[in-house]
């Protein structure tokens, strides 16, 4: 079992806590990042070498894990990201966060997605990541002309993505509030690439 500082393992941080899966988080966000920074595990040389992998999957696994990531989103954005119109996921990861955090604001969820996924017209733009190009697209209509919009992704590393994906917004007319990820590498500037777009992130490596 992966232990966090002072030998503890996950699951005692997790009960100390106060993350019972049939309950709300009662825990500090000391004590909430803490449970999530002991779950990561880090592969190197995936998907091909030079790149380092960190894995959010046992996060996922954890529903006291899975909690404490949704409630950091959830209250970072009413401190200090209020009253969004939409919460935009990023193709595949951000959907795994973006529908439980817009549930919990009461707003709508709206995805992005890599090119050939959404039916309909759509508008895409260019993507350039640490390890892939490609092109993102969203659905004509799907975000209303000056909606605030959060964006969810579950990294941030050189920030193709995120910025390709606030590129696509600006063409739709609507205002990107903030980005919200769980993981920032910040070796790796991605924030540079934001420009003046705010981003919040739970774990830093």
């Amino acid at each position: 079992m992966r232990r966090a500082g002072g030998g503890r393992s996950a699951d005692a941080i997790g009960r100390d806590a106060g993350l019972h899966p049939r309950g709300r988080a009662m825990a500090s966000r000391e004590e909430k990042v803490q449970l999530l920074r002991c779950k990561m595990r880090t592969y190197p040389d995936f998907p091909k070498p030079g790149v380092t992998f960190q894995d959010i999957c046992p996060i996922l696994k954890d529903p006291n894990a899975f909690r404490a990531t949704i409630d950091l989103f959830e209250e970072h954005l009413k401190e200090n990201c209020p009253l969004p119109d939409l919460v935009v996921g990023l193709d595949a990861r951000g959907f795994l966060f973006g529908p439980v955090v817009a549930q919990r604001l009461g707003i709508g969820f709206v995805p992005i997605r890599k090119k050939g996924k959404l039916p309909g017209p759509i508008i895409s733009v260019e993507f350039s990541s640490e390890y892939a190009k490609g092109e993102l697209e969203i659905q004509c209509g799907a975000v209303e002309s000056g909606q605030k919009v959060v964006v969810i992704d579950d990294l941030l590393a050189t920030g193709g993505t995120l910025s390709a994906a606030c590129e696509l917004l600006k063409k739709v007319n609507a205002e990107t509030r903030e980005c919200l990820v769980v993981i920032e590498l910040k070796a790796l500037n991605g924030l540079q690439k934001l420009g003046c777009v705010p981003c919040y992130s739970i774990l830093q490596y």
